[in-house]
């Protein structure tokens, strides 16, 4: 049975209790908010009773569309939603959001057995090659090529599984002419994290098939921005791997030496997201892109911070911040920023070699998300000018909440695809 949904902004009838979000007959609700984020509350009030078959009626907002398309989705359930009318441009917008969202969440959701490293690299490279057959190209580095390649950091983190590490180097060239990038993306692609020989305990390790979030939440940011219009150049790297136990894994006291000529001593293998992150920054430089922007479920530290609702923003260019936030909030995507100083840069020491890859104690100290930020700040040219940090606080839930289903959000690609489109 599908049950038809109306918004109303006038209060429920007495009956449902006072301030009632929702009110029924007999083959329809009625949503008493105009609220965007209260409507995603609804729907997943609706989703709770076991109810999977909608037909929105009436006025509705893209954005009201949009937050019930976000409340309703569930993992296990297939939802559908008859959509209201809307202008040629909101509803190609709505298609387009839900696209790039099913396929993002559908990845973070995936389970690691399924996901390896090499297969989240070709599902990231056909999802943005379906949608611009023409005009994009990339090339897939794996296994003992990365390190020959001196990707060091995928190598690295990587050899210890026996599914090879990988590499994807993307390019959208809309124009064909073989510019230099306007902007590169660098995503965190570990689609398992044990914590390596800092091994997480089980209850830490439950989630971490969604370790890869930067990497679903950048390549969304391209794909949305190119079904938006994008015309400009991009460049998109993504660092995969599996952080695992091995004889052959990478250990405690390991020294790394990366193209830059940085050494980098290991001091927490769970600390793995920055050591793969450097060599896509690496090659962003090299790209020479004005802008650069990785994401990542990076650390605990930011969920302490944040909690699962915010996104943390880390800049040395405080005017890229700012604007950052400013995309942020005409996007309806929270996002919040969090310190980063030259300073943090060095505060991981290492009595063996240029720095370590985060302090030993657990969750790497006082200020472990800015440190892990400093530490990237080391891989990114022009003392970060044009660089953005993304830690994905908000890209999963471990259970359901009021707004969302358990798995992933999603919640991070309008605001890249919107950055793009700027850029």
């Amino acid at each position: 049975m599908t049950l038809d949904i109306y918004l109303s902004s006038d209060s429920a009838p007495a009956q449902w209790g006072e301030g009632a979000l929702l009110s029924f007959k007999e083959d329809s609700a009625t949503i008493h908010t105009d609220d965007a984020e209260m409507v995603q509350v609804a729907a997943r009030r609706l989703m709770a009773q076991g109810l999977s078959f909608f037909a929105l009626k009436g006025d509705w907002s893209l954005e009201q569309q949009w937050a019930f398309f976000q409340g309703a989705y569930e993992p296990k359930v297939d939802v559908q939603i008859d959509f209201a009318d809307l202008s040629e441009k909101d509803s190609a917008e709505l298609d387009a959001r839900i696209q790039v969202s099913r396929w993002m969440r559908s990845m973070v959701n995936e389970t690691p057995e399924v996901l390896a490293p090499e297969v989240l690299a070709q599902e990231a490279a056909q999802f943005v090659q379906s949608l611009s057959p023409d005009h994009v190209s990339y090339e897939i580095v794996s296994g003992e090529d990365l390190e020959k390649q001196g990707h060091i950091g995928t190598w690295e983190v990587g050899r210890g599984s026996k599914r090879p590490p990988a590499l994807l180097k993307l390019k959208f060239d809309p124009k064909g002419n073989g510019d230099k990038p306007a902007a590169a993306l660098v995503g965190k692609g570990i689609t398992f994290d044990s914590g390596g020989y800092s091994i997480k305990p089980s209850a830490g390790m439950l989630h971490m098939k969604a370790d890869m979030g930067g990497a679903a939440t950048v390549t969304g940011g391209l794909a949305l921005a190119i079904l938006r219009g994008l015309d400009k150049p991009v460049n998109l790297y993504l660092c995969c791997a599996e952080n695992l136990i091995s004889g052959h894994a990478y250990k405690l006291g390991d020294i790394l030496t990366y193209p830059n000529g940085l050494t980098v001593e290991i001091h927490n293998t769970d600390a793995e997201g920055r050591v793969v992150l450097a060599d896509g920054l690496l090659l962003a430089g090299e790209s020479g892109a004005d802008v650069i922007i990785d994401a990542a479920t990076l650390t605990g530290a930011a969920v302490t911070a944040l909690g699962n609702d915010y996104n943390g923003v880390f800049a040395l260019d405080q005017e890229a911040s700012t604007e950052y936030l400013s995309i942020a909030t005409d996007e309806q995507e929270k996002h919040w920023p969090l310190p980063l100083e030259p300073f943090h840069a060095h505060r991981c020491p290492s009595q063996f070699a240029d720095t370590a890859n985060s302090k030993a104690v657990k969750g790497g100290g006082p200020g472990g998300a800015s440190n892990a930020a400093g530490f990237l700040s080391r891989f990114v040219p022009n003392d970060g000018k044009g660089w953005l940090h993304i830690d994905l606080a908000s890209a999963y839930n471990d259970s359901p909440t009021s707004k969302w289903a358990a798995g992933g959000t999603g919640l991070g690609f309008r605001t890249i695809a919107a950055k793009l489109l700027r850029s």
